[in-house]
């Protein structure tokens, strides 16, 4: 028996086997079509990953919006809060005495004012008990009329009554001052709020 038929047969290796022969038209319709279906792919992934990217860049812009406007309100949270102290400081000490300092030249200035209009009418100051020297000594200006300084025992101290002739007005500095205070403690409240309920 031989083993022949466990050996390979290079016996027809020498034989060209016939081409199958394509036209160079069909060959030139098969590379348009390998070539626009590569088109495609290409611009198919070109436009997904510019999608992609735009996507992504969305995303990071609208994070960083949201990121920009926490931190703002928060900063401005704690200005408020850091303020609030001075502001209370500013109403219960420094208005006050600023407003008694000035409070004798407030009424000089409304009374000229006042007296514009009303000439040889007399004049009239209405104070609180105690106020009537320190109105006095402001009262640097000539008029050409006399000018009577009262104190009435009924008024706060930072309160005042003018009278010229018909004309009347009331300086009230410690409704100035409280008004103030209630503004400037609705604001604080107000911003607290904003901060806790958005």
């Amino acid at each position: 028996m031989t083993i022949a038929h466990l050996l390979e047969d290079f016996g027809n290796a020498g034989k060209v086997q016939p081409a199958t022969t394509v036209s160079d038209e069909l060959h030139e319709e098969q590379k348009l079509v390998s070539f626009e279906n590569g088109y495609t792919a290409g611009w198919d992934d070109a436009v997904g990953a510019q999608e992609s990217e735009t996507s992504k860049i969305s995303v990071t812009l609208a994070n960083s919006l949201e990121d920009m406007s926490f931190t703002y309100h928060e900063a401005q949270n704690q200005l408020i809060e850091s303020l609030d102290p001075m502001f209370k400081v500013l109403t219960s000490a420094i208005l006050p005495d600023a407003l008694a300092a000035s409070f004798g030249h407030h009424i000089v200035d409304q009374l000229t004012d006042m007296a514009k209009d009303q000439t040889g009418q007399p004049l009239v100051i209405t104070v609180a008990v105690g106020e009537a020297a320190g109105v006095r000594s402001a009262l640097t200006q000539t008029f050409s009329v006399e000018v009577k300084v009262r104190e009435d025992s009924e008024l706060s101290p930072g309160q005042a009554y003018l009278r010229v002739g018909n004309l009347e007005r009331e300086i009230n500095s410690a409704a100035l001052l409280e008004s103030i205070r209630d503004s400037v403690d609705a604001f604080s409240y107000q911003v607290k709020e904003d901060a806790n309920y958005g």
